[in-house]
């Protein structure tokens, strides 16, 4: 089939069924435009239905990969239709308005979480409707990669869906069938010059739906952050398999050292408490920076800073520890206020350091509340390279695919020890609750083989956030 001469054919047929029409218009979008293209009068023609069904295949569709096809509803699903009986696969339909009785389904037809599914979709302008229908298909745990469209009015929605992770082939540009009908005499060239003016200057809306984070691989979320040790640890955690973080609360420096000799391979990041350590001297921190470098993994000192800003410039930099020296990344109250985040910002001379910045605490009867948890993530969003992420527990708590969850109070089973720690399973804090760093402390190093204890945590938390990002939750 000659694909040029059957598109030019496609574009006149269109014309002449009054599909393209010209005058004064406003888009779903609210734009006003010149031209409308209107696809619902194709159901009176099953000429042109079968040739663009046959045009969509050849060109866009036959070397694609999928389980299902969903038309975005209403005027694409005839279309949808003739493809799955081309493509021998099953076709979903989308509701626009969830029934209130039966089944209650917004997606109707049979499926599986993970399954893969091919949006069709009339024409774009900003993306929203092939938005609305990617939102609803992976709230099902199906994957959405590709949409296939027949116009594409080249005013922001292949550049909105493709920021979203959707990719688009298309039968037509704007300008593409502007160019053929002016071919064939259909409009004049003045009219086809306004319009393609038209389209260079009024752009749709960007329409950007909330991505859920917690779907997205660390690989990908590492291109994402603007904060380096952010991306240091995605890149950590994708390269060795481990979202495992070891809170080292002993007192002994040697103890230490020797617990991580053995442990160091299965974790990402290693917590200390450095003004716990009994017989501390500056030989520790090197012979701990060397065991960092030896199994790839960051070092988080767990201060919590929470006094005035120039104080903790100094606690951070200065003093017996010199924390800024060789931590990687502190955990920071919000509670001072903003200053405290200037201070440290101006305290890490270009140097990659991050903040872990604390929403939520893990301790039964703690006195942070939702407000002061959205208060600390708005504060958050001004520092966006200083910021690695947040000490919370629940997924809600932020948006950010560029930030880290760090989640302490993981243990196999859950529990609560006597000053009220509470402890959830890996199953929740990774698949319901979000967290992307799991820390356990007691549950490796109190276990009688510490590094039996670390393989077992590792693979757990590991497979748990495999199970998440595939989307096969059930």
């Amino acid at each position: 089939m000659d694909i040029n001469h059957k598109l030019e054919e496609l574009a006149l047929s269109l014309y002449h069924i009054d599909a393209v029409k010209f005058g004064d218009f406003v888009t779903k979008s609210g734009i006003k435009t010149p031209v409308y293209f209107d696809l619902r009068v194709i159901v009176s023609y099953p000429g042109v239905m079968e040739l663009i069904s046959l045009l969509l295949y050849d060109n866009a569709i036959k070397d694609s990969k999928f389980d299902h096809v969903c038309g975005v509803p209403y005027t694409a699903l005839p279309i949808a239709t003739l493809l799955s009986v081309k493509t021998k696969k099953s076709m979903l339909m989308r509701r626009k308005e969830t029934k209130s009785y039966g089944t209650k389904k917004s997606i109707e037809g049979h499926y599986k979480q993970g399954e893969t599914c091919l949006i069709i979709e009339d024409v774009i302008t900003s993306g929203s409707s092939v938005m609305e229908t990617v939102t609803d298909l992976k709230k099902e745990g199906l994957k959405v990669e590709e949409a296939v469209i027949i116009l594409d009015r080249e005013q922001g929605g292949k550049t909105n869906l493709e920021a979203n992770n959707i990719q688009i082939k298309s039968l037509f540009t704007m300008t593409e069938l502007i160019n053929i009908l002016v071919k064939n005499n259909k409009i004049s060239k003045q009219m086809g010059s306004d319009v393609i003016n038209y389209l260079k200057n009024v752009q749709a809306p960007v329409t950007i739906a909330e991505t859920d984070r917690t779907l997205l691989p660390y690989e990908k979320r590492a291109e994402l952050t603007s904060n380096q040790i952010a991306k240091q640890l995605f890149t950590i955690m994708a390269t060795k398999k481990t979202n495992l973080c070891l809170s080292v609360d002993l007192t002994l420096s040697t103890k230490i050292l020797d617990l991580l000799q053995k442990v160091g391979e299965h974790v990402c990041l290693v917590k200390t408490h450095i003004d716990i350590i009994e017989d501390y001297t500056d030989n520790f921190i090197v012979q701990l920076k060397q065991l960092a470098q030896k199994f790839n993994f960051l070092l988080l000192e767990d201060r919590k800073y929470a006094d005035i800003g120039h104080t903790v410039s100094l606690q951070y930099s200065k003093g017996l520890y010199k924390v800024a020296d060789w931590a990687d990344c502190v955990t920071v109250h919000s509670l001072p206020g903003e200053g405290i985040l200037k201070a440290l910002n101006g305290s890490v001379n270009n140097e990659s350091k991050g903040v872990f910045l604390l929403a939520e605490m893990s301790s039964e009867g703690n006195l942070i509340t939702p407000d002061y948890t959205e208060a600390t993530v708005k504060m958050a969003a001004k520092y966006p390279e200083l910021i690695t992420g947040f000490v919370c527990q629940k997924k809600a708590t932020f948006k950010d695919p560029g930030q880290i969850q760090f989640t302490p109070g993981v243990q196999l089973e859950s529990s609560k020890d006597e000053l009220g720690q509470v402890y959830n399973t890996p199953e929740k804090v990774v698949l319901e609750n979000g967290a992307d760093i799991i820390v356990v402390g007691r549950g490796i190093v109190a276990a009688k083989n510490p590094e039996i204890q670390a393989v077992v945590y590792k693979d757990t938390l590991w497979k748990c956030y495999t199970k998440r990002v595939s989307g096969k939750m059930e």
